[in-house]
């Protein structure tokens, strides 16, 4: 079992940041991969964000290509969501994944208010 722990969430007006940090119980070196899904309300389903490879290699939705940037620090087992140009289309429900051989994370989510 994992545990992950999503942090950083709040309210912040249009154009500014924000900077999210998923703490996870288990090495994320050991992790195939690891992302962020947000889901806005009134929708359903959980959208992409970004995610990171056990390599490193990364991949964003278009809608925050040039805006967020992942990353994660294996020694403190933790991924990051850097969000800049904060737009109120990025109002939502973040949450963390994270695959450990073949077997499927989530975090408790954590919301994120963008003002206009």
């Amino acid at each position: 079992q994992v545990q992950l722990v999503e942090s950083g969430g709040g309210l912040v007006q249009a154009g500014g940041s924000l900077r999210l940090s998923c703490a996870a119980s288990r090495s994320i070196f050991s992790s195939n991969v690891m992302g962020w899904y947000r889901q806005a309300p009134g929708k359903q389903r959980r959208e992409l964000v970004a995610n990171i490879f056990s390599g490193g290699s990364t991949n964003y939705a278009d809608s925050v290509k040039g805006r967020f940037t992942i990353s994660k620090d294996n020694a403190k087992n933790t991924m990051y969501l850097q969000m800049n140009s904060l737009k109120p289309e990025d109002t939502a429900v973040y949450y963390c994944n994270g695959l450990w051989a073949a077997l499927n994370y989530w975090g408790q989510g954590t919301q994120v208010t963008v003002s206009s």
